[in-house]
């Protein structure tokens, strides 16, 4: 070993060279919470942070965050976030549809509840996605997301806490 520490989000070496795993957050519904555990472990894993909105979202000044702010499209964020993630990314998400098209790519993603969608689950989770929708289009009443609590933050800290460190490795 010449001394040097190894970047702790150093994946592995490909072909085009180097790749680092960065950690991407769809800013556009995303609790604050949320917001403040992903910052906090992207500065004591020295990760990138990218945060994805068509609009500014509040953010902490450091040199790993960025913010991309695209149009105000529908679906606009999650298109640059489909068109610009790698095999090494972790995303955080809600969006559904977004985590299913993710998934595909074989990319982890975790909704701001701590779940991991995989391949097992997501289909699923987009039926009833698709079901809920429907139901409120034809004036069912259907709660959307319970509050965000104590109880969901801790479930999304030790979820991307635990996808961390297996990521890492």
């Amino acid at each position: 070993m010449d001394g040097r520490r190894r970047c702790p989000h150093l994946q592995s070496f490909r072909s085009g060279g180097w790749r680092f795993m960065r950690v991407w957050v769809d800013a556009d519904s995303c609790p604050r919470p949320v917001r403040e555990i992903v910052e906090r472990a992207a500065k004591r894993e020295s990760i990138p942070l990218i945060y994805t909105a068509n609009r500014p979202i509040p953010m902490e000044e450091n040199e790993l965050f960025s913010m991309v702010v695209t149009e105000s499209k529908d679906q606009s964020a999650d298109l640059y976030i489909v068109d610009n993630v790698r095999g090494d990314d972790l995303v955080i998400t809600r969006d559904i549809p977004l985590a299913d098209q993710l998934v595909e790519k074989d990319i982890a993603v975790l909704n701001d509840r701590g779940v991991l969608y995989t391949r097992e689950n997501i289909k699923e989770r987009l039926s009833v996605r698709n079901f809920m929708y429907e139901l409120r289009e034809y004036g069912g009443g259907v709660e959307r997301h319970s509050a965000f609590g104590p109880k969901e933050k801790q479930a999304f800290a030790n979820a991307f806490d635990r996808q961390l460190r297996i990521m890492l490795k």
